[in-house]
């Protein structure tokens, strides 16, 4: 099983998103003896945002300069990473209602007509089914369905239409919100969230 593993906090060892897919992986490696991981960080190893040569080269125009080439075979591996992997597994703050820009600039990269999707007479179709994507969504707020903040979720939300775009519908979300909200809020999230994670990896 090939696990592509992604973290896209800027709080480093402070972040519970990362602590989350830490955690994942940890008990997926134990109750799996054939797991191959590939791990990208995405504050530490930074892809910036997408260029008019990046962009233009997912449409078959070849890069003229040295720095829009590597930026493209840069891509190309990213795009492979994701493509070859079994599992997903995503730690994804709320930053601001919706994703970190770091996670946003990985997605951007995975988009790609041809290859994870194509168009069609009835519309888009997604290439990239047959994978699972596990999402530790971590919030300081409470977001969830039925909450007076519900409609501002744009975190969760988005990547269930981004994948469910690329073909992907196993998909998983170990949430942990209200990490603003005091010290029992903190520990009721991560519980919970924990509690997740061994009922997943059971």
């Amino acid at each position: 099983m090939k696990i592509l593993h992604i973290d896209s906090s800027i709080l480093n060892e402070q972040s519970v998103s990362r602590q989350l897919t830490a955690s994942i992986i940890r008990q997926l490696s134990e109750r799996h003896s054939d797991v191959d991981i590939i791990q990208r960080d995405l504050v530490e190893e930074s892809i910036g945002h997408l260029s008019t040569a990046e962009f233009l080269a997912f449409q078959g125009v070849e890069p003229q300069s040295d720095a829009a080439k590597e930026d493209t075979a840069r891509n190309a591996s990213v795009l492979n990473e994701f493509l070859t992997a079994d599992v997903i597994i995503i730690g994804a703050p709320m930053y601001n209602l919706s994703l970190p820009s770091q996670l946003k600039a990985w997605l951007d990269r995975l988009s790609v007509a041809g290859k994870t999707f194509r168009y069609t007479e009835s519309g888009a179709e997604g290439l990239a089914g047959g994978k699972r994507v596990i999402v530790a969504s971590t919030r300081g707020g409470l977001y969830g369905e039925g909450t007076p903040a519900a409609f501002l979720e744009h975190q969760e939300t988005y990547l269930q239409g981004f994948f469910n775009f690329l073909g992907i519908t196993d998909i998983t979300f170990i949430r942990a919100e209200g990490l603003a909200l005091g010290e029992e809020s903190v520990k009721a999230a991560l519980d919970s969230a924990q509690f997740e994670i061994d009922r997943l990896t059971a």
